[in-house]
Formats: C-alpha cells, structure tokens, sequence
C-alpha cells in the first residue's frame, strides 16, 4: 500500500481511483461497509481503491489538550486498512490552513483537482471544510456537476439497532467491555507501544510486568484483564496469552497510567521491544489492597482467571 502524505507528493500513479473518505478511527465495521463500497466501485472500473484520511485527527488538532480518546494510532490504522486490500492511502495533514478550506474548495479543488478522484464513498455523517459545513448531499451534487461520482452510504447497524461508530467503541472500552468494543471494530482492540523500563517490583512478588502507555490512545476502564500479546519485532512471533492491569497501581506507586502486562506461564526480556497488546475480557476493576501479600494472592486469583477465559 502506497501512503501520500501530502498533496506535493501525489504523482499520476495515485490519480484516478476510488476512494473512501473519513478519519477511520478504529477502522470499525461501519468504516468497513464505506472502505468496501468504495472496493465494489474500484473493481467494477478496474481501478485502484484509496482511502483519505487526516492526520492528527482533526478532535485532536481542535482540542490539543483534551483527554487522549483515539482508537489507533496512524500506524495501526494503516496496517489496517493495508490488511483489507487498500491500494493507495492518502493521509493528509491536518492543520490550520487545512481546517480553514471552505466545503466548496475541499471539494472542487482537493478532492477532484489535486487528488484527481474518480469517485468518491462517504458516510451519512460525513462534514468537511471549514466550520464543517460541508455535508454528504452537497458532495454528491457538486461531484454530479463535475462530472464525476459520489455515494452516500446511509448508517450501519448493529444487530440490535445501534449504529456502529467510534463512540460506540469508545464507550465500550470505557466502560470495561472488550467484547463490546470488538463487536463494533469486528476484532479485539489492539494496543501497541514499546515497553519501557519500570521499578521492577513485579519481579519481587513473581509477577514481572511490561510496562506500556497509552501516550494519545484512549485509556479503558481501569482494571485487570485478560489479554493476548504479540512481539511485533519478530517476524511470525505468536499470541501470548497474559494478564495486564490498566491504572495507577494504588499499592505501590503512582507513575501515572500504565499497561502493566504479564505473560502467562512464561518469562522474556521485553524491555526496548515492540509489543502488541489485544484486550480480550475484563477481570475486575482497579482497587488498593493492604501490602504486597494480599496484592500478590489478587494477582495470582487474576492470573488464573486470565487462564481460564483465554482456554474458552
């Protein structure tokens, strides 16, 4: 998969395809029906199929110091979208100057003049250009007046009525329900960082952990759970079942957020090592205990729990 990451860098090789718009965080199911109506349309042209997306989001350029609420990073979201047979992404930056495009020129000039589109696919929810005053109905008239093609894709539901979105997995996730969150993505929630050095006092209780953060990914409900974990730095390396704790350790020091993540019936040096992290099931939430002992036979009562729903 081709990634354009500014609109100097689009050559006549990236021209012409179809493509799907929108930020895509999470690339969940209701993305998936946008991303594969725009694969219909690209195979019955025989033309390449794109995606357009932003970077940062633009909640995130919007509000700087908001709370971390992303669902991928723009690498994981990339790897997903290469997953599902996108030829080329188009991630453009989104800054100032960006934001300030009026509906008219994204459309006119950005979307069927620069990036030179044959078609476009967009969600019912779909605004764009400055203010977002731009809407689903304006981009498929005005793309009818230049001659080229837009579809607007109405709202994908969940088997009980619920629409899928990135809120909806947001709130999931928060509300410590995996399961939820992936019903909605259509896979586990996966977290990816590269494990940093810690205190090592898992070590002393025979818990050693990997420590992750979340940096501006969304953090879940705090708590333990069942997860699974993948070196991402070995090729063909496999799933690992662990146990991870989400939180500030009220027991034994507070560093902020962390992932703290324990494999399960096995020992390996992560520190400095790329680590993928799929959340699977909730054990229980974050809570202070009185001393290590009693923080030990909890860990050991979660661990066993982890065994148990990962063998299911």
């Amino acid at each position: 998969m081709d990634i354009i990451r500014s609109l100097d860098a689009v050559t006549p090789h990236h021209t012409g395809s179809v493509a799907a718009i929108g930020n895509f965080d999470g690339v969940h199911l209701g993305h998936r029906a946008v991303i594969g109506e725009a694969a219909r349309l690209a195979d019955d042209s025989g033309g390449k199929l794109s995606v357009l997306t932003f970077e940062p989001h633009p909640r995130a350029f919007f509000q700087p110091d908001g709370i971390p609420f992303r669902l991928t990073s723009s690498e994981t979201r990339a790897a997903k979208l290469a997953s599902i047979g996108v030829d080329i992404l188009f991630e453009l930056p989104f800054d100032r100057a960006f934001a300030e495009i009026t509906a008219a020129d994204f459309v006119d000039r950005v979307l069927f003049k620069d990036l030179d589109f044959a078609h476009v696919v967009v969600g019912y929810d779909f605004n764009y250009g400055h203010r977002r005053r731009g809407t689903p109905e304006m981009l498929v008239e005005r793309a009818r007046a230049l001659g080229r093609g837009a579809t607007r894709l109405d709202a994908i539901h969940e088997t009980d009525g619920a629409v899928y979105s990135s809120t909806r997995a947001r709130q999931c996730l928060m509300e410590g329900d995996p399961r939820g969150a992936a019903s909605v993505l259509g896979s586990p929630w996966d977290v990816i960082g590269v494990v940093e050095r810690g205190d090592q006092r898992g070590r002393t209780i025979g818990f050693p952990t990997a420590n992750l953060r979340f940096g501006d990914l969304l953090t879940p409900h705090h708590g333990v759970y069942a997860v699974r974990a993948k070196l991402l730095d070995e090729p063909g390396a496999p799933w690992m079942p662990a146990v991870a704790n989400v939180g500030r350790r009220p027991t034994v020091n507070d560093r902020g957020v962390l992932l703290e993540v324990h494999l399960l019936d096995r020992q390996m040096d992560l520190y400095d090592r790329k680590l993928a992290i799929r959340f699977l099931d909730f054990i229980r939430p974050e809570k202070k205990f009185d001393g290590l002992g009693a923080l030990k036979a909890q860990i050991e009562s979660d661990a066993d729990r982890a065994r148990s729903l990962l063998a299911g």
